[in-house]
C-alpha cells in the first residue's frame, strides 16, 4: 500500500487506510474509492498525504535507506540535537515501509 501525496490523488483510488480528521474521527473508511469531491475535500483538511490500495513500489530498500541515514549521522553522534533529528528521520523512514 503506498502513500502517496493528496495532490496525486486520482479519482477511482481506494483509500488502504482511512483518512482521520484532527479530532480523531473517521472521515473516510478504509476501501472507500475516492471521488473528484472527495478529493477535494482531504485537500481542504490540510491532509498531506494518504494510504491507497495497491502495490508499493521501494526505490530503496529499508536497510539500505536506514544504512545510508547511520552514515550521514556517523560524524555528529555526539550531538544531542543531532541524534534527536537522526531519530526522527529514522521514524519517517520506518513508516514509509509500513
Amino acid at each position: 500500500m503506498p502513500k502517496i501525496s493528496v495532490d496525486k490523488l486520482e479519482p477511482g483510488m481506494k483509500l488502504a487506510k482511512p483518512v482521520l480528521a484532527k479530532s480523531g474521527m473517521i472521515m473516510l473508511g478504509e476501501g472507500t474509492e475516492l471521488s473528484a469531491a472527495w478529493i477535494e475535500r482531504i485537500q481542504d483538511m490540510e491532509i498531506t498525504s494518504v494510504f491507497i490500495e495497491g502495490p508499493t513500489i521501494q526505490a530503496v530498500p529499508k536497510e539500505e535507506a536506514l544504512a545510508a541515514l547511520q552514515e550521514r549521522f556517523a560524524k555528529v553522534e555526539d550531538k544531542p540535537y543531532m541524534n534527536l533529528i537522526k531519530k526522527v528521520v529514522e521514524k519517517h523512514i520506518e513508516g514509509l515501509y509500513e
